[in-house]
């Protein structure tokens, strides 16, 4: 007689924390003592994989694609940078807040269009909605600053006591710990019945909704958080670098976000944060190799990540450490010989 897994107990499984994990955000953290001189650029990737996770919430677990998400990013920059340039709110935490909050209203009207289509229609209304705030931006340029962007903008000390310094250093820490709260809340719906359910979506809406899930109300409630979490994302780049621009609403700006996922992968959260890593790594290299043609060298990479398969290349990558693994533990290993079965 054969039993049915156990669903809530594999939940509960792969909800724990692995070792793994752990060692992660140990290394990232430790990151910001050991480079105290890439302050900014370890900042900037703090801030793309904020962006990233908030992409692959509705790409990897939801199977939303979108090319256009920058126009929730855009709206949380614009907001953190009018708030703190007009005095509106002067605390730095409530104005993040504030302005994820206004990316969200913005994604919550949105989804109602995105949620009508299938992949290609989502991929041009998403894009259409970039395009359409990025000229709403110049076209009101008594507002926005237009192609100067917003100009003379100073943030208050966070919480009124931690100022932000030419360095990055307070930027850097305050962007990590947003990111590690986002990221504790991400990781509780996806490993919740709600995310569950969201993956069942993503596999077959059709036999989602025949057994009783409300698919289109998932999807609405998923892309209003991810647009919460890009307008968050979009809150920090205006804050710690005290620039809001018309480039925050740009085609770019999304085309990176796909591609530090096609590097990092989809559908379980760190996939994201790798991505958005490797990419700036990546970019800083070429660049300083090769200026001009760096983004030949990203294609490059892709092609080659395309063609000989993720999977493939991340068992190269840990071949010598687990040989080393390997050859550590089989010298302490007790190898018992099983009796004989006198039978």
């Amino acid at each position: 007689m054969t039993t049915l897994p156990d669903v809530s107990t594999d939940a509960i499984a792969s909800a724990r924390w692995r070792p793994g994990e752990i060692a992660f955000w140990i290394v990232v953290v430790a990151c910001g003592f050991l480079f105290p001189s890439r302050y900014l650029i370890m900042t900037d990737i703090v801030r793309l994989a904020l962006f990233a996770l908030s992409l692959d919430l509705i790409l990897g677990y939801a199977g939303i694609v979108s090319l256009g998400h920058a126009a929730f990013f855009g709206v949380g920059a614009y907001s953190a940078g009018l708030l703190a340039l007009h005095g509106i709110i002067n605390e730095p935490v409530v104005a993040l807040v504030v302005a994820g909050f206004a990316a969200m209203v913005l994604g919550f009207f949105t989804s109602f269009l995105v949620i009508r289509g299938v992949d290609l229609t989502r991929l041009m209304v998403t894009l259409g909605i970039a395009l359409l705030l990025e000229a709403l931006a110049e076209r009101f340029s008594n507002i926005t600053g237009g192609t100067d962007g917003l100009q003379g903008i100073e943030m208050q000390p966070i919480l009124g006591r931690f100022a932000f310094d030419i360095f990055g250093k307070t930027g850097f820490f305050y962007s990590l710990i947003v990111l590690f709260l986002l990221f504790l809340l991400a990781r509780r719906i996806v490993h919740s019945p709600f995310g569950l359910s969201l993956r069942a979506i993503r596999n077959n809406p059709l036999r989602a909704a025949a057994i009783g899930i409300p698919v289109n109300r998932r999807l609405i409630a998923i892309y209003t958080v991810s647009a919460f979490y890009a307008g968050v994302a979009g809150a920090l780049f205006t804050q710690t670098t005290a620039l809001a621009s018309l480039d925050v609403f740009s085609f770019e700006r999304s085309a990176d976000l796909m591609l530090m996922l096609v590097i990092g992968g989809t559908g379980y959260l760190y996939g994201g944060l790798i991505g958005a890593v490797v990419f700036k790594m990546l970019q800083e290299l070429f660049s300083t190799i090769t200026p001009q043609y760096w983004l030949f060298w990203i294609g490059l990479v892709l092609v080659v990540i395309v063609l000989i398969g993720r999977a493939r290349i991340h068992r190269w990558a840990l071949w010598l450490p687990n040989l080393v693994i390997r050859q550590f533990a089989g010298r302490r290993a007790v190898v018992v010989v099983p009796e004989s079965d006198p039978s």
